[in-house]
């Protein structure tokens, strides 16, 4: 396999659970999410990717969404922040990625 096609799994994998992480800290409109999600290095996702996500997430009554102004003149902007059921959500998807971590480094220990 490419290293560019197990990247792409990777992060579908794993794009949700990150998305959570940077919402949990606070209210943040999908462009600026979009942003911090780019700033590293592994992350390259298109706007083609983030808002259908969003929206899949708010679905799932795991983020709730609400439009707030900015500055004058400008549109305003959608907020999603976590819910309650997704801060339990995130909760059991911080202890799984703990385990998961520590299997692989238990195979790579073992050289299997």
């Amino acid at each position: 396999m490419e290293k560019k096609e197990w990247l792409a799994q990777v992060r579908k994998g794993i794009l949700e659970y990150s998305v959570l992480l940077i919402i949990q800290k606070k209210p943040i409109y999908g462009y600026d999410l979009l942003s911090q999600l780019n700033e590293q290095e592994n992350f390259t996702i298109a706007e083609g990717t983030i808002y259908p996500l969003l929206r899949r997430l708010e679905k799932s009554e795991l983020i709730e969404s609400s439009w707030k102004e900015t500055l004058p003149g400008v549109p305003p902007r959608k907020y999603y922040q976590l819910t309650k059921k997704g801060i339990s959500s995130l909760g059991m998807m911080n202890t799984e990625w703990k385990k998961t971590i520590q299997s692989v480094e238990a195979f790579k220990r073992r050289g299997v």
